[in-house]
Order: structure tokens, then sequence, then C-alpha cells
């Protein structure tokens, strides 16, 4: 795939990281780079693009403000500095959209809202209705009201799943950090990789960790692997700085390219791969894995050994081989303790012991996807 995908992307997810809206530890919102980003936006709108901008800096914009000079380890004042910084952050957003004569509107999310079905269908419908109405969604993390284990920990994960939800042509990041680059940037004769066709290509790569501005919470490795989502889905990624994101979307080679080397399938599947978390496991034997990699087929209580964890229908759960290897994952049909009593058991036997509502997949192959 070449970079024509970045002049004739139609759907565009972009996110910003908070070292490049706020600069060093403790600083301000920048209005520059608030300037910038909107302008960019409006430049691929003025193209016929819709745009997607998921935002960081709602915690770092609330440093100053607070007297803080460095991001928070604690929780608590995360919340706390964010509360106040998402107000800043939105509406510097809104006041630089105006001047293109564009909406903006904040969405929040948190993982609960991508990873549980019902949420994340209605972020779908939500995100849709949004830019239909000619409207730029700005999405950020809940960080006020998000927990340490529903939070997605960085917002470059976030932009890759935001690509899937609404379907992307394109993600773009924009970091402090202009490219990959085959060593350390800081480095002496570190070089650009400006082409990525596959992410195995650049697994002896050595990779970095937060920017210089201490106020992310990201870094180039969580790049690499929003780079893996999004590409695994058939959504091409640029990764690029801000300073040169505008020639990059001309189609220049600047910044870093990732092909997608994946082919686009259903909104349901592409949440099963990289969205869902897995609630439970089923164990398979060795006939109901050659059917499911081979030959595409439902899952049948008859192959299934063992059951692990407490799940209701409808969770996702994983598909593991005897070998302890996941090969799939799926919505299952049956709560966790109705299971056992079915294992290695036909549809017909089923039926006729425990009545006709048991006569069907506990997975069914429209509701599996491989890993």
């Amino acid at each position: 795939m070449s970079r024509n995908a970045v002049t004739t992307a139609k759907r565009v997810v972009i996110k910003i990281g908070s070292s490049s809206l706020t600069g060093t530890a403790g600083s301000k919102l920048d209005s520059d780079s608030v300037s910038k980003i909107a302008d960019l936006v409006a430049s691929l709108r003025a193209r016929g693009s819709e745009v997607i901008l998921v935002s960081s800096g709602a915690i770092a914009a609330g440093l100053a403000p607070l007297g803080l000079s460095a991001r928070p380890k604690d929780l608590a004042t995360q919340q706390a500095a964010a509360s106040v910084g998402q107000g800043l952050l939105i509406a510097k957003y809104n006041e630089n959209f105006s001047r293109h004569n564009l909406v903006s509107s904040q969405v929040l999310l948190t993982t609960e809202d991508v990873v549980r079905r019902s949420h994340y269908q209605n972020a779908q419908q939500t995100l849709n209705k949004l830019l239909s109405l000619g409207v730029v969604p700005i999405i950020n993390e809940n960080d006020s009201v998000g927990t340490q284990e529903i939070r997605f920990g960085d917002n470059d994960r976030l932009a890759a799943l935001v690509s899937l939800l609404v379907g992307a042509d394109l993600l773009i990041l924009i970091s402090d950090v202009d490219a990959l680059y085959d060593a350390p940037p800081t480095q002496a004769g570190a070089k650009a990789i400006h082409f990525i066709d596959q992410i195995s290509d650049i697994e002896n790569i050595e990779i970095g960790g937060v920017g210089s501005s201490g106020v992310g919470s990201g870094g180039m490795v969580t790049k690499i692997e929003a780079a893996r989502i999004s590409t695994s889905a058939g959504i091409p990624m640029l990764l690029t700085s801000l300073a040169k994101s505008a020639l990059a979307l001309t189609g220049e080679e600047v910044g870093t390219f990732f092909a997608a080397h994946g082919t686009r399938s259903t909104s349901r599947l592409l949440w099963l791969a990289h969205a869902s978390t897995p609630r439970g496991r089923l164990i398979l034997d060795a006939g109901a894995v050659t059917a499911i990699l081979e030959r595409g087929v439902s899952l049948l209580p008859a192959g299934v050994t063992a059951v692990e964890g407490e799940f209701i229908s409808g969770d996702t759960v994983e598909l593991v081989g005897a070998d302890n290897k996941v090969i799939a994952r799926g919505l299952v049909a049956f709560d966790s303790d109705e299971i056992p009593q079915m294992l290695g058991r036909s549809t017909k036997e089923l039926a006729a012991s425990l009545g006709a509502e048991y006569e069907r997949e506990l997975v069914h192959r429209d509701d599996l996807v491989l890993i």
C-alpha cells in the first residue's frame, strides 16, 4: 500500500499527544499548537474528509492552574488535574474551530465504552451521527472519573480503537517525535524510517519510552501497538509531528507510514479481536481446533473439554487448544454455569435431555474471530 491513502482518505482519525499541545511539563496549553491542529483538521475538511480528533492534554493542561510542575503519579491527583484541564482544553478547541466555521463536540470515553458491546454500539452510533451532521468530535479518555482498572492508559490505543469503531480510512498519530527512527533519535546517525510494510520488520529496533516533556503517558511503544491494531484491521497509520503534519498530508515522504496488511471486516469482528475483554475460556479438543481454524465452523459443545472463568451469555470468551494457545475469541451463547453439563455432548443429545433451547452452538461462526 502506498501513501496514496494519506491523500485519498475520506474518514480520518487524528490523535495528538500531550507534549505536542503543552510543551514542557507544568506549562499551560500552547495556543499556537491548538491553532495548528485546528488548521490541519480544517484543511482535511476542506478536501472532503470527515475527521475525528482524539486529543490528549486534559491532565497536562490542568497542571499549571493547580500549581503542579509535573504530571502527578497518583490517580486521584491525575483525576483532579483532568477535571480542571478538560474544560480549558475543549474551550480552546472550540475557539479555534470556530475560526473555520466548524462545530466541534466533546466525547469522553472509558474502556467500558469500547469493550462492552452495548456501550460500543452506542459510541459508534453517536460518532457516526456527529460526523453526518458535519461536527468534529473531540475524543479523550474520561480521566476525571476513570479508575486504574478501567483506563486505556494511553490515547494511542484509544485512537486505534476509535479508528476501528468508525471504520476510518487513515489513522494519524501526531507526536513530539517526527517519525520512527532506526535508533534513539538523539543518537548520532539515527535515521528516520519512512515506510513500514509489516510490524515484524521493526522487531529489532530499540523503541523509546515516554517523550521528553514528561506530560504524556504513552511513548513509541504505544504508537507501535496502535499501528499493530489499525493495520491488522486494514487501516493504514501515519506517524508524524505537528510541525510536519501539513506537509505529510500532501503525500510527501514525511513521518512514518505504516501500510495496512489486514482485511477490513465487520465492526463486530474488529471489536471482538481488538477491543473486547474476555471473561472466560473454553478449552477445545484437537478436532474442534482443526474445524475452527481450517473450516471456519461454529463451536459445538461436543468439541469442548473444559470451561474456565465466570461469564454470562453474550460475553466474550477465548477459545483455547489443549496446548493452552488461544486460537479465537467469540461471543458465548450460554452462561458459564450451564456449560459443564454440556461438555462433549452432541446438540441433539442435549436437546433430548435438557430441552430444545440447548440444540444450538456454544459460539456461532458469525460471532467468532480467529486470533
